[in-house]
């Protein structure tokens, strides 16, 4: 067993690792051979191999640098658990030292490099699938490997799982319910009920939704919001029973496993960010100089992997950090460039940030909440 978690835990570190100076290495040596052959063209006679090697140099000196004084101490500070890093559990240390430390330093690469093939009238890399398929999968693969370390990879998640981040949707608490009595004649029927079923009453009563659709938090509600996994739609018979609980000869399809269901989150949660670097890569679009606003607005939206995915903040960021601003740059890319960026994403974008004003702020308006008119 010991074998076990030793080794899960090296597969963790190793991924992280990995996540994190992979993506910078490989950027920076493209960010070098653009240089190059910019002073190449600049100057055909001197030697453009010093500035390549340079700023390789650099990059390898950086990654050795920022791990042995920031992610090595880091980590030991977490493993430890220390108060003043996990005390609160309402951030994630260890996501926000990586979008510092590698994906700004990427980003801010990515910016330069359009940057510098505009100003020289050079057109020899766009990054088409560097920013997406490396530095947003390795963002994802931190994240996942945050939420699903505490898990065991064996056995059941109900059993393994001790990581309040993983929503799960199986029954988890059943209390033993005492018979109900009959009424005595004269009796109010309440007075004859069990002291349990009457505080389960008033509970139930006191747990209903407010006018304005919301209700109170539950425990089993952990996944983000506006995620598949973390909506919450009531008390639905999914949230209360167990796919274990069918039967019959199809009851294979109703597997369901809470772990799975973090890496089904993990990309969910960054498809709106895909897209929009996807299009800072299109070449209309890099040599244009709209690259340097888009990244600065993905890194922004990057940003939110720092909350906890239960947290209550986190509708708020989604809102503020990514809908709303991805959807003015996505109205201004389609009126100069065209159709560079999907309708289907801009629609999001403004629905999204419709029903998040209209639900949490406009239905507690007295014109809206049409169950208080009449009191």
């Amino acid at each position: 067993m010991g074998s076990g978690s030793t080794l899960k835990f090296a597969v963790c570190e190793v991924l992280q690792f990995a996540g994190l100076s992979v993506p910078l290495l490989i950027i920076m040596q493209r960010f070098a051979v653009i240089v190059a052959k910019v002073k190449s063209s600049v100057d055909p006679v001197g030697d453009s191999n010093t500035a390549y090697w340079l700023i390789v140099a650099a990059s390898i000196a950086y990654v050795t640098s920022t791990a042995l004084l920031v992610w090595v101490p880091l980590k030991f500070m977490v493993f430890t658990k220390m108060k003043i890093l996990i005390g609160r559990k309402k951030w994630r240390p260890v996501a926000l030292v990586y979008v510092i430390l590698s994906t700004l330093p990427c980003f801010t690469f990515l910016i330069a490099s359009s940057e510098v093939q505009i100003r020289n009238k050079l057109r020899h890399d766009t990054f088409t699938e560097l920013p997406v398929s490396l530095v947003l999968f390795s963002l994802i693969c931190i994240d996942v490997v945050e939420r699903i370390r505490h898990c065991t990879l064996t056995g059941r998640a109900n059993g393994g799982c001790r990581d309040p981040d993983i929503p799960t949707s199986g029954l988890t608490h059943v209390e033993q319910v005492a018979s109900v009595r009959p009424a005595v004649p004269g009796q109010p029927v309440a007075a004859s009920l069990p002291q349990n079923l009457v505080h389960d009453r008033n509970q139930t009563r006191a747990s209903r939704p407010e006018s304005n659709g919301t209700g109170p938090l539950r425990p089993g509600n952990t996944g983000r919001p506006f995620c598949i996994s973390g909506l919450n739609l009531g008390d639905t018979p999914e949230q209360t029973t167990s796919p274990h609980d069918y039967t019959g000869p199809l009851r294979f399809l109703c597997a369901s496993d809470s772990r799975a269901e973090v890496f089904v989150d993990g990309f969910m949660f960054w498809l709106d960010t895909v897209e929009m670097t996807r299009v800072a890569g299109h070449p209309l679009i890099c040599y244009s100089g709209w690259a340097f606003p888009i990244y600065v607005l993905c890194y922004l939206s990057c940003l939110r992997v720092v909350v906890m995915p239960h947290s209550p903040l986190l509708s708020t960021l989604g809102v503020v950090l990514q809908d709303f601003p991805f959807f003015f740059v996505r109205v201004c890319l389609v009126v100069i460039f065209g159709y560079v960026t999907p309708i289907l994403y801009m629609m999001k974008n403004l629905l999204v940030c419709l029903a998040f004003i209209y639900f949490n702020f406009m239905t507690k308006l007295r014109v809206f909440n049409t169950e208080r008119m009449y009191f």
